[in-house]
């Protein structure tokens, strides 16, 4: 079993990154923006993809400029944010979408359905990534057809990780050039 799983796995991710590249890399350059800047990226996680936040906070390497979006933070026009969620219809998250947006706040989305129309999330967002899940990925051994292996944060934290990556090396590119801008050529 454990095999498939790593197989379907594996199939999940790759179609991630055949698909969802430049909207990784758009979603890292949006982020970055208030990295760079005076903002603060605020990371609005629902249901079980509050574990993309705790890793982004807590993880061996953490998230920069990285705080927790709540109702209370009050945002400044420099600052970004990105939602993670199983499902685009979740409610929460579409509040909080429409809020933004009407705030002329730039943010990006993650979730599981396609950007497409109809799609409330992935049209008022900057950036929208789709997980790619359309339900379970394993049949149960003893039952017919019913799934029992969910990957959404599984998908949710390659994703994470990929945007990671973008981003630092986008910090790091933008740390040179200030180095570089900073050499004066009399010293």
């Amino acid at each position: 079993m454990s095999k498939i799983l790593t197989t379907q796995l594996t199939g999940l991710f790759q179609r991630i990154q055949q698909s969802e590249e430049e909207p990784i890399e758009e979603t890292a350059r949006l982020l970055a923006q208030a990295a760079i800047g005076q903002g603060t990226i605020y990371f609005a996680a629902f249901g079980e993809m509050e574990a993309v936040a705790i890793h982004a906070e807590l993880g061996a390497n953490p998230f920069a400029k990285f705080a927790r979006y709540t109702d209370e933070v009050e945002l400044l026009p420099a600052d970004r944010l990105i939602i993670f969620t199983q499902h685009a219809t979740d409610e929460q998250a579409l509040k909080l979408a429409q809020k933004l947006h009407d705030d002329f706040i730039p943010f990006a989305a993650v979730a599981s359905e396609v950007a497409e129309t109809g799609n409330k999330l992935s049209e008022l967002a900057y950036t929208y990534i789709s997980l790619k899940v359309r339900g379970g990925i394993l049949p149960h051994p003893t039952k017919l057809g019913e799934r029992i292996v969910f990957p959404h944060l599984m998908a949710a934290l390659y994703i994470y990780e990929a945007i990671k990556m973008e981003f630092d090396e986008m910090l790091v590119d933008d740390e040179e050039d200030d180095e570089e801008e900073s050499i004066s050529p009399f010293a």
